[in-house]
């Protein structure tokens, strides 16, 4: 299998472009340091629920290894490593990979950053595996589904997120968000995005189960939070089947 099976070009070219403004929380990319905080609420959430961490524990992933897939410049993997995990990060644009690499250097993060995609991992396993609003830029999510899969460690945990094909996440993420300059024109491709049972679908077919799947509204007022709705944006979280010794 070819090392950029599920890399599309075209969007990697896209958001490697953005690099330099990843940590300007007022730059092209405040609109993913607004989402972090939820991000992070649900992922401490999963991990004290299925490993029984001490919800009181600042380290709770000290010994575990994770796998930021889609890292861009490190938002969400340095978070990873403040929780005590071995992180590595993979991007598919290498400036997204140095940025994250001189970020991380400058914070005393010892993050593990690589150019590439998903199959380039060689047989590594990790315990943790998050891929945060990557798979509706993907060439081909099954493939990269099933990249993750193969790299997650029996008892792994996988945490996704991606908006829903739905009315309101094109009003809201390409009509409103790109059109009124939230988020870069050109972010989105609202017939890459994936419904809740179609991702489900994919995960299932590549041995995982989906153990929870939780929204993440968006409050004018109070900005974005975790929901019970799964209209506009959803997290999906899976592991491996009982039955799957792989």
């Amino acid at each position: 299998m070819n090392a950029t099976d599920t890399i599309e070009p075209a969007e990697a070219a896209f958001f490697g472009t953005l690099a330099a403004e990843w940590w300007d929380p007022k730059g092209s990319s405040a609109m993913l340091h607004k989402l972090n905080p939820v991000r992070l609420r649900y992922l401490r959430d999963r991990i004290d629920s299925e490993w029984g961490c001490d919800p009181r524990a600042r380290r709770p992933l000290e010994g575990r290894r994770a796998l930021d897939v889609g890292c861009g410049a490190g938002l969400l993997s340095e978070p990873l490593a403040r929780l005590g995990a071995q992180v590595t990060g993979l991007d598919a644009a290498a400036e997204n990979v140095a940025v994250a690499r001189a970020h991380a250097a400058g914070q005393g993060l010892a993050i593990e950053y690589r150019h590439g995609g998903i199959e380039g991992l060689a047989g590594e396993r990790y315990d943790l595996i998050v891929s945060m609003e990557v798979i509706e830029h993907v060439a081909d999510p099954a493939a990269f589904v099933g990249g993750i899969a193969r790299a997650l460690a029996p008892g792994g945990l996988v945490l996704l997120s991606t908006p829903n094909r739905t009315p309101l996440s094109r009003l809201a993420l390409i009509t409103l968000g790109e059109g009124l300059g939230m988020v870069p024109k050109g972010t989105h491709d609202w017939s890459k995005f994936l419904t809740p049972d179609e991702l489900s679908a994919l995960l299932e077919a590549a041995g995982l189960t989906v153990i929870d799947r939780a929204g993440m509204s968006f409050d004018p007022m109070n900005g974005f939070a975790l929901s019970t709705d799964l209209t506009l944006d959803y997290f999906l979280a899976a592991t491996h089947q009982a039955t799957n010794e792989a």
